[in-house]
């Protein structure tokens, strides 16, 4: 049985300011084959939001719709960054091809980078 690959799966990724709709991460479809074909799935391990404004910034991030942000959906809420600061928030989010990471920002400046698994 083949192992998960670890890589970075999106970004950096510019968050939307002032709208929390931004598509960061959807895990690929599987497309064609004959016969019992593995769905692919992504395990997010790590999220890192960096700010290069002059000025502290919060975002939100969610997983549902593409472009949709639902209550109940939230795995970051109103989480601040500092000037020319990172936050890592750390999980093991397991990401099916139907799923969306969705975010934005309170102002421009706030970049996502997406790091963990891809597996079938």
């Amino acid at each position: 049985m083949a192992s998960n690959t670890v890589r970075r799966l999106a970004g950096p990724v510019a968050l939307a300011n002032g709208t929390y709709l931004t598509n960061i991460y959807n895990p690929p479809a599987a497309s064609g084959g004959v016969g019992n074909v593995a769905v692919p799935y992504a395990i997010i391990r790590q999220i890192r939001v960096t700010n290069t404004s002059a000025g502290a910034l919060t975002f939100r991030l969610q997983v549902g719709a593409t472009g949709a942000a639902a209550a109940g959906t939230r795995i970051a809420f109103d989480q601040s960054v500092g000037i020319g600061a990172s936050v890592d928030i750390f999980l093991g989010l397991r990401m099916d091809a139907a799923d969306f990471l969705v975010g934005g920002a309170s102002g421009a400046g706030l970049e996502a980078t997406v790091m963990g698994e891809v597996g079938a």
